[in-house]
């Protein structure tokens, strides 16, 4: 495998809205004889960065027809985090950096992937690069409108080289809370959004959502939560944003929780999401359920899905995100063997 080439991707900052600069490289850097390269770029700038900056695309490598295609994303969350190399003392190398976990590492390794089947004279295969998935999977969601799509996909995202048999889904509400203002000393005379909002907090924990056999318990974040209120004075507004992590057995029940808050005082705005969704495993592979969203549930433009790749969700978005070369090589050898084993399928 060529290192040099896998710190390249990782030194072009790819944050989200921000990612051209790299779907420009990508484009001139990584096909090779007898690959097909078809780009698809962005209808609307994703960005609210630079608007001068290059316009990303959607990018599929193709060795004949693609009946199974390796996919991932190439943007990452912020902050940029720069490449390092370390050699542990028994000999092992860890890349650090801002995706080199999520998902520059499956990127790499699905490449490399495709390079070896290549090799071995195989067609039928493609590798598709997906831009905007941290910001709510715009690329796929564009890419399935242009591409008639096909049998396989194997998505990247890092699963510790397991193969996922499920994922959860998500939610998400917009919830503004009206209050009263007046002077904090004499609270009988208003209303306050904060102490409204935490009875709707209160509340909310104490519904008891079914646990799942497989997915296991639903689990929400508040995040965006405003109230800029005068410490002294009873706040009339307050706002937030609530993400839920559903399961099969919760996915309706959420919703119907977060309609049944509205009254005259809370208003609740559904933005959706993802519904849970089963994935493709195969015989002679590990396998687990994650809690993390991808770009597989939308690309619904092919037939079967699978989730595998390597690197752990756990330090994936941390400042101290890394990624073992040795777990690349796994994946390598795993995606090849997928290959094989799919193309018996067919």
């Amino acid at each position: 495998m060529d290192l040099d080439l896998f710190l390249e991707i990782l030194g072009i900052d790819s944050s989200s809205s921000m990612e051209g600069t790299l779907s420009e490289f990508l484009i001139r850097r990584l096909p090779v004889p007898g690959c097909e390269v078809n780009v698809y770029m962005a209808d609307i700038h994703p960005g609210q960065g630079d608007e001068s900056l290059p316009v990303p695309s959607n990018i599929l490598l193709s060795w004949g027809e693609p009946k199974i295609v390796f996919c991932t994303h190439y943007d990452t969350v912020p902050p940029y985090i720069p490449p390092v190399v370390e050699k542990r003392d028994d000999g092992q190398v860890v890349v650090r950096g801002r995706g080199a976990c999520d998902a520059k590492g499956q990127l790499f390794a699905m490449y490399n992937a495709c390079l070896h089947l290549a090799e071995r004279g195989e067609d039928g295969f493609g590798l598709l690069l997906l831009y905007g998935e941290e910001t709510g999977s715009l690329g796929a969601k564009e890419f399935r409108k242009k591409y008639p799509g096909g049998e396989y996909v194997i998505v990247g995202e890092p699963t510790d080289n397991r193969m996922v048999s499920a994922s959860k889904g998500t939610k998400s509400f917009a919830v503004t809370i009206k209050g009263k203002s007046f002077h904090s000393g004499y609270p009988v005379y208003g209303a306050s959004a904060v102490e409204r909002f935490i009875d709707m907090m209160n509340a909310l924990r104490a519904v008891d959502f079914p646990v799942d056999p497989e997915l296991g318990e639903t689990t929400w974040n508040v995040g965006r939560l405003v109230s800029d209120n005068p410490q002294n004075i009873l706040s009339d507004h307050l706002s937030f944003r609530i993400y839920f992590r559903t399961t099969f057995a919760s996915d309706c029940m959420v919703c119907e929780v977060m309609d049944g808050f509205k009254d005259e005082y809370i208003d609740v705005e559904a933005f959706g999401g993802d519904t849970p969704a089963g994935y493709l495993t195969l015989d002679g592979f590990g396998t687990k359920t994650v809690a993390f969203g991808s770009d597989a549930p939308q690309l619904t433009n092919f037939r079967y899905k699978a989730l595998c790749g390597p690197g752990s969700i756990l330090v994936a978005h941390t400042d101290g995100e890394y990624i073992m070369l040795r777990d690349i090589e796994q994946a390598v050898e795993n995606y090849v063997r997928m290959f094989d084993v799919l193309r018996k399928r067919q």
